[in-house]
């Protein structure tokens, strides 16, 4: 690629929306470790196999590649920066794929996409591997409230806040904040979450489209009265209020993820 190319490529990246990125590397991790321990043996040693040639071959190691892409390989990237969210109308969270995932470009489709890939033994190891890859990234995102939030203000990026005297918008608070107010590693995180009472059972399990309901889920978070705090100066309160959600969302995450690995990979589940 022509040097002036690439830099206009990097550029572009460079200012793409903020919605690419969810939960940071913190909450991807976090959906990562509680998905492994939710394995069935079978697929545990399948994901062991397709992940053997990554730097960290397991499901956390793996969790924030889709991210890192933007430095390692511009051009996948800047094709798969749609696959992680979705925009849904303000007002609206009743799934519409002409209206909002035309041409399979979003968080929902991609979901889909990747686990047949994952599920299909024909396909070559190199191309399950990365679909897994992308697989754990994405159940994670959807998982992210403002991932499916609303087009008018791009999932939360245009609504600017002043939190500890500095400026951020909405959707950067819930990708870095709301998780990171008790400094804890991954791993010790995942374990936390993991002694708190069993999660109330998950009318999607058996549902013939599961991701489209994961992503009417997060809209219907942010479509609540008080997930919008009022502009200007955010109190504390905001992330003390909120962190049960996300955590909910991260352990709803985790759960699901592993069962659709498990499905895709464990043939007699």
């Amino acid at each position: 690629m022509p040097r002036f190319s690439r830099c206009l490529c990097l550029l572009l990246l460079a200012l793409a929306p903020l919605s690419a990125l969810a939960w940071g590397q913190l909450g991807h991790r976090v959906v990562g470790e509680l998905a492994e321990h939710q394995l069935s043996p079978a697929a545990h040693a399948e994901v062991g196999r397709l992940l053997a040639g990554e730097p960290e071959p397991t499901l956390a190691g793996v969790s924030y590649w889709a991210d890192e892409l933007r430095d390692t390989d511009s051009d996948l990237a800047r094709q798969s920066r749609r696959w992680h969210y979705l925009n849904f109308p303000r007002g609206d969270c009743n799934y519409v794929p002409p209206r909002d995932c035309p041409d399979g470009q979003c968080v929902v489709a991609a979901i889909n996409r990747y686990f047949l890939v994952l599920s299909d033994r024909r396909r070559s190891d190199t191309e399950r591997t990365e679909a897994l890859k992308f697989l754990v990234h994405f159940v994670a995102d959807v998982h992210q409230p403002l991932h499916a939030g609303f087009g008018d203000d791009r999932g939360g990026n245009d609504y600017q806040l002043n939190f500890e005297g500095k400026g951020i918008n909405l959707h950067s608070l819930w990708d870095a904040r709301i998780l990171g107010q008790g400094h804890r590693e991954a791993g010790e995180y995942a374990q936390a979450l993991s002694r708190l009472a069993p999660l109330a059972f998950d009318p999607t399990r058996h549902s013939d489209r599961p991701a489209v309901e994961w992503a009417q889920e997060s809209c219907r978070i942010v479509s609540t009265p008080d997930f919008y705090p009022p502009k200007g100066r955010l109190d504390a309160r905001y992330l003390q209020r909120n962190q049960a959600t996300a955590e909910r969302r991260l352990r709803q995450a985790g759960a699901r993820l592993a069962a659709m690995i498990n499905y895709a990979l464990d043939p007699k589940r």
